[in-house]
């Protein structure tokens, strides 16, 4: 599969590091090759329409306007 036209400047390659899967909602730990952690919470019928596991090659994509913080 590949990306051919999307509107997201903040495009982060990387691994699926970890995966926390609950219920409804899971979240998923992208390592980039910086090292950054891109940390993205989906919901759990993403995460099996989408195979993500630990190892699998993604992108996340991160718009402007829906970044969430949190305090460490």
């Amino acid at each position: 599969m590949s990306i051919t036209a999307i509107n997201v400047r903040n495009q982060f390659r990387g691994i699926v590091q970890e995966i926390i899967e609950g219920p409804v909602v899971s979240e998923v730990d992208v390592l980039t090759p910086s090292g950054l952690v891109v940390t993205s919470v989906i919901t759990t019928r993403s995460l099996k329409e989408l195979q993500l596991a630990p190892g699998r090659a993604v992108v996340a994509l991160v718009k402007s306007t829906e970044v969430a913080l949190a305090t460490l």
